[in-house]
């Protein structure tokens, strides 16, 4: 039995400060929705404060992507080991960052292993642009997302990723997929070659979730799905009432 998982992706928005009276606000709420594997993904410059504010709660702390190499002359960069002092959890190879950092299913599969061999939970993201989608190319570009992305990585160690499935044209354009088109998406294009590259067991194991335009008002529609395990939540994450109403659809 697959554990329903939340998190939100708060992209660049929110000081520390600002994501400290967040977290506090929603807190007590959150935490009761125990039956969910909830994880907050704050900008980096947030991480050390809700640290501090989310041990002990049960509500795990993700960051939103990290460098493959340990360390060394890499500008701007976080490695994984950085991120393990403060997280449990990496969001990578988001469609943003694909798109405007020109990261490549090749730099995903470097940061997937450093995140797997720091003992983090890897985020992976996969997902096909409007173009590819309106070309009848979701299969082949998820599909190859997947292997590519995930590339010699040990069967005990892909029992412990969770994919997204986000097509990059419903992220933030209120256009969300079906239910039905994401379930069958992630069956076909995640579920089946994540058999060929470990087993049936991690296949059938691993976490899979939906996000682009996921809200309130439409996440029943996905969760209801047999094969979309919960979502990975954008805007809505910012928002209170949002974020714990998608996370109490998740738990029914």
């Amino acid at each position: 039995m697959r554990k329903p998982f939340v998190a939100g992706n708060w992209k660049m928005n929110k000081t520390a400060e600002e994501a400290r009276s967040l977290v506090v606000e929603m807190l007590p709420e959150l935490q009761a929705i125990n039956q969910v594997e909830r994880v907050i993904c704050p900008p980096f410059t947030g991480i050390m404060t809700l640290s501090a504010v989310l041990a002990g709660t049960g509500i795990g702390l993700g960051a939103q992507n990290l460098h493959w190499e340990g360390s060394g002359a890499y500008t701007g960069e976080i490695s994984a080991g950085m991120v393990k002092e403060y997280c449990k959890y990496v969001i990578l190879g988001h469609s943003e960052r694909r798109a405007m950092f020109g990261e490549t299913d090749i730099s995903v599969n470097k940061k997937v292993k450093a995140a797997l061999a720091n003992e983090l939970i890897p985020i992976v993201c996969v997902g096909e642009t409007l173009s590819e989608f309106e070309s009848e190319k979701t299969n082949e570009v998820v599909t190859r997302q997947v292997m590519e992305g995930l590339r010699d990585i040990l069967v005990e160690q892909g029992a412990k990723i969770v994919i997204a499935y986000e097509p990059v044209w419903a992220i933030g354009t209120g256009k969300a997929a079906s239910g039905e088109g994401a379930n069958r998406v992630i069956l076909e294009s995640i579920r089946q070659p994540m058999e060929k590259l470990f087993n049936y067991e991690v296949a059938q194991g691993v976490r899979v979730l939906y996000g682009g335009s996921v809200n309130a008002a439409n996440a029943n529609e996905f969760f209801s799905q047999p094969d979309i395990d919960g979502a990975l939540v954008g805007g809505a994450s910012l928002k209170v009432a949002d974020f714990l109403a998608i996370v109490r659809a998740a738990a029914r």
